[in-house]
């Protein structure tokens, strides 16, 4: 296959990026998303100019690190599927693909195509987690969980913080990756001491990173690798009116 990409090539944060077109050769359809990227930075090297930057870790859709938009998509057009996981046979010979960053003012440009998702740590950090002293690991099945409560949080454990969200949403919402968070612990009998802190502080601090608001555009869900459902924003919306009245 040959392929011209178009790519967003930014050296920092601080300075102004733009798109650069490279013209790739003998692509095999074979080949995952992230596996032409790394044929196309050989070849930089080898001309001594500098590889594309792009962020990537298992390379197995577990992770979450491979972000980027391609051709307007987030993770590209194949659905329920991370960037690594997706392969060159999706698309055609002779296609030209444009590869850009996340765009999302709380996702600001590292280099190139590497954003910092560090707003989502601070997010979690805000209530992401259980801190009540459960005492020894019970064995798994000493507390009894209704199956229907137990199949919804392990589909919103699913989440894997990639972005992807983020990226589709006009408004640049984190209510999808928020809400699964708050909901697969807020579902749990461990995570009932402190579910009305928890919604509090994380949708306070989603709000501080400077996120915008859901309107209800369900292109989370359609660019959401794991298939999160926007059923969980209306949860988290209900125990967040519910924490804010006891709170008052």
């Amino acid at each position: 296959m040959k392929l011209t990409l178009n790519i967003w090539r930014q050296q920092n944060a601080q300075t102004k990026g733009g798109m650069k077109t490279y013209l790739l050769d003998n692509v095999s359809p074979h080949m995952s998303f992230l596996e032409m990227l790394d044929v196309l930075n050989e070849q930089l090297i080898a001309k001594g100019e500098e590889p594309v930057a792009f962020d990537h870790d298992c390379r197995e859709g577990i992770c979450g690190s491979c972000g980027m938009m391609i051709n307007g998509m987030a993770h590209g057009p194949e659905a329920l599927t991370t960037t690594c996981q997706l392969h060159m046979r999706k698309f055609n010979d002779g296609d030209t693909i444009t590869i850009e960053p996340w765009r999302a003012k709380a996702f600001p440009v590292v280099k190139d195509l590497v954003v910092d998702r560090s707003a989502f740590d601070r997010i979690i950090g805000a209530g992401g987690f259980i801190s009540v002293h459960t005492g020894g690991v019970p064995d798994a099945n000493a507390i009894p969980i209704p199956k229907t409560d137990a199949d919804v949080a392990f589909a919103a454990a699913t989440c894997i913080g990639c972005g992807a969200c983020v990226a589709a949403c006009p408004n640049a919402s984190a209510m999808l990756f928020t809400s699964a968070k708050v909901t697969h612990l807020g579902l749990l009998p461990q995570g009932q001491a402190e579910r009305g802190d928890r919604v509090l502080n994380m949708v306070g601090q989603m709000d501080d990173e400077g996120f915008g608001g859901c309107t209800n555009h369900y292109e989370c869900e359609a660019a959401c690798p794991k298939g999160i459902k926007v059923e969980y924003i209306a949860r988290m919306n209900a125990d967040l009116r519910k924490a804010a009245v006891v709170s008052r």
